[in-house]
Order: C-alpha cells, then structure tokens, then sequence
C-alpha cells in the first residue's frame, strides 16, 4: 500500500509540485491584496481625516477673520473721522464766529453728521447751507463749491480693503500654521512662529496710517472734480447720486492705472522697496520670514483674482450705500398709490443741502463693530469664499515645505 502510493506521488510528483506552487502563490497574493487594501483602506482613512482637521482648521480661520474685521472697524472709522473731522467745525458754526467763511470752506468737503444726530442738527445744517451758499454767490458771483461725500466714500473703499486684505493675510498665515502643526512632530523648524505672526499681521497699520492718508487726498480731489460745480440748492434723484458716484470712482479708480497714481493695493501695503529698505539692515532669522510672508502676500495683491474679488467687494459695498441713502428717498406718503417703488424712487428728489448730512451720516453703518447689513453683504460675498479657500489651499499643501 505504502509503495504504491510513493509510486503515485513519484510518478505525479511535477504535478504537485505545481499545484502546490499555485496554492501557495494564490495564497501569497490574497495575503498581498489583503495587506494592499488594508494599506489603502488606511490611507484613505487618514486622507479623509487630514482633510476634515484641514476643512475645520480653514473654517474656524474664516471665523476668525470676521471676528478680526468686526474688531478693527471702531480703529478704522476712529482713523476717519479723526483724519476728517468735522464735528468741530459744525459746533463752531453755531457759535456764529467771525470767521463763517474760513470754517465752512473746511466744512464743506468733509462735512458730517451722525445718523443718530441727524434729526437734530437737520434744521440748522438745512438754514446754514442756504445761507452761506446766497452769500458767497454774492461775494463771488458763482456757486459755492458743494459739500462732498469724502468721509463715507472713504469709508466704503477702506472697509472693502480692510475686508479683503486680512482675509489674504489671515487665510496665508492660517495655512503656514496648519503646515507648521502637521509637521511639529517630525522637528522641522516652523515656518510661521508667533513673533513672525505678529510682524507680519503689523503690517496692516500701512492701511490705517500712510495708505489711509493718501486714499483720502485722492478721493477728495475725486470728489472736487465731480461735485465742484454743483449748487447746494440743486436737487438729485437716488439715480443722479449713483452717476455721481460712479464717476467718483472712475476718477479713484481708473486713475490708479496712471502714473501719477498708485494702485489700489499700495493703499493696504507698502511697495516692496521701501519694506525692504526699512529693514535691510541686520535682518534676522524672523525678518527672513517676515519679508518672505509680505512678499507672498503682494504677489497675492497683484493677482487678476485679488483685483475681481476687491471691485466685485467695491460694488457690492456702493450699492449697499446706496440701498441705505434710497431710505431717505421714499416720497411722501399720500392718497395716491406709486406703481412701483423703483418708478417712485426716480421721482424724488432732495437739494444737496439735505443729502449731504444723510451721506456723511453713513459712515456709522459702515464702519460698525455691530454686525450690519453692509459688513455682511462683505462677507458673505462668494467670490470672497471662494478667493479665501483658493489662498488658504496654496499655503496650507505639503509642497510649501519644499520651497
């Protein structure tokens, strides 16, 4: 029995041999594919973790840029108004000085009156506007030169700069800091320490101080192009107004591509040969850092993205002024029913002496650590969302590592 076995096995042996070849290679790669899938399986895990961690990291970085925008309007507005105040002069005003016609000449560029005074003061600017428009007519035997819209105008522009900027700022440093959390472990030095962090996040005091300035001497001789003709007495419809501002703004705005003036990005962050000549003497490891993060975040300014997501912000912003200035324009109310409240709006409208106050009043709205209607409209904006992410994306992949 025994032999007769060995003779089969003998006689059979290269077929068992490859037999067992085939189990144990079925075998092997099972285990192979196993291990493969496992592997993969495991990959996509921490893939799928990863970018949940990057999704909520992003998302609680966008919070804290509102919340950053929010804290920083009270700085901006109180750089605004302390740059074009006008509160003085109207209190000088109802003192009846001597000097009536020194004082409204300042007065009546930068003019304003608060939302909440407005009812109060709306008589006497109303009477002091007829009156010193009849007596320069007589003195100079021409229009007196109209209050202008600077500080709200102002307002507008350094708002939807001070908007998208720390958004570009706030979104770099955000992914440096997941990078620098991602490969803490490994010893690898970060990129973006907190001293790093606060020199580079200091540079926005350009937007509140030298590019502040030079944004209102430029909206200001806008506004004497636009407006210097124009009589106090002489009435605007809500339709009017918006002409006149956009025609402020082709004069902001298109004249930036000039040479006389300088871009829109200039006013949120100085050129580079300045920053570099500021500090280019003992520079640090941290200064390194620092001019490497300002450098990434003017390239960024310069983008054709950056320039749609600041006009797209710009227009979103002048029509939410102008949805808050169309309140004052509603007719009165009257037996007779309007067939539409568009038709009704391009029906009325108010001498300059009544707009300006309601104008220059804006800027409490806009300018607002409450949450309002405009700073939300800011926000909220896709385009904003979308530029946001894109940022966030490029300084938060493994490859800045490498650079």
């Amino acid at each position: 029995m025994l032999m007769s076995t060995w003779n089969f096995l003998k006689r059979h042996k290269r077929k068992f041999i490859f037999a067992g070849a085939f189990v144990g290679g079925v075998y092997l790669l099972g285990k192979y594919a196993q291990w493969k899938i496992r592997e993969m399986q495991e990959r996509e895990a921490a893939e799928y973790i990863s970018q949940a961690r990057r999704q909520y990291h992003f998302e609680s970085n966008q919070r804290t840029c509102n919340m950053t925008v929010l804290s920083m309007l009270p700085t901006l507005r109180e750089a605004i108004i302390q740059n074009l105040n006008s509160e003085s002069l109207t209190t000088l005003l109802k003192s009846k000085p001597a000097n009536k016609l020194e004082i409204w000449d300042d007065l009546k560029i930068i003019s304003k009156l608060s939302i909440s005074h407005l009812m109060k003061h709306f008589v006497f600017v109303t009477v002091c506007f007829n009156f010193m428009e009849k007596l320069l007519n007589v003195i100079n035997g021409k229009n007196v030169f109209p209050p202008g819209f600077t500080r709200s105008i102002v307002a507008v522009y350094s708002t939807c700069m001070l908007v998208v900027l720390l958004r570009v700022q706030l979104n770099i440093i955000g992914g440096y800091l997941y990078l620098d959390n991602s490969v803490s472990k490994n010893g690898m030095t970060p990129q973006a320490p907190p001293d790093v962090q606060q020199q580079y996040l200091s540079s926005i005091q350009h937007l509140l101080g030298d590019g502040l300035h030079e944004l209102m001497t430029v909206v200001k001789q806008a506004v004497r192009e636009v407006l210097g003709g124009a009589s106090l007495k002489q009435s605007l419809s809500l339709q009017e107004l918006e002409q006149h501002l956009n025609q402020i703004r082709a004069h902001v705005e298109e004249g930036c591509n000039s040479s006389s003036r300088k871009p829109l990005s200039w006013y949120m962050m100085p050129d580079e040969e300045s920053t570099l000549a500021a500090q280019a003497c003992g520079l640090t490891e941290n200064d390194v850092a620092t001019i490497k993060l300002l450098n990434e975040t003017r390239d960024m300014l310069e983008s054709p993205d950056f320039r749609t997501v600041l006009n797209t912000c710009l227009s979103r912003g002048f029509s939410r002024f102008l949805d808050n200035m169309a309140e004052f324009f509603h007719p009165q109310q009257s037996g007779t029913i309007h067939s539409s409240t568009q038709d009704s709006l391009t029906h009325v409208s108010l001498p300059l002496a009544k707009i300006i106050p309601i104008v220059n009043g804006q800027i409490h709205s806009i300018c607002s650590e409450v949450p309002s209607h405009f700073i939300q409209d800011l926000l909220m904006i896709e385009q904003m969302k979308e530029f946001s992410a894109n940022v966030y994306e490029a300084f938060s992949s493994p490859h800045e590592l490498q650079k």
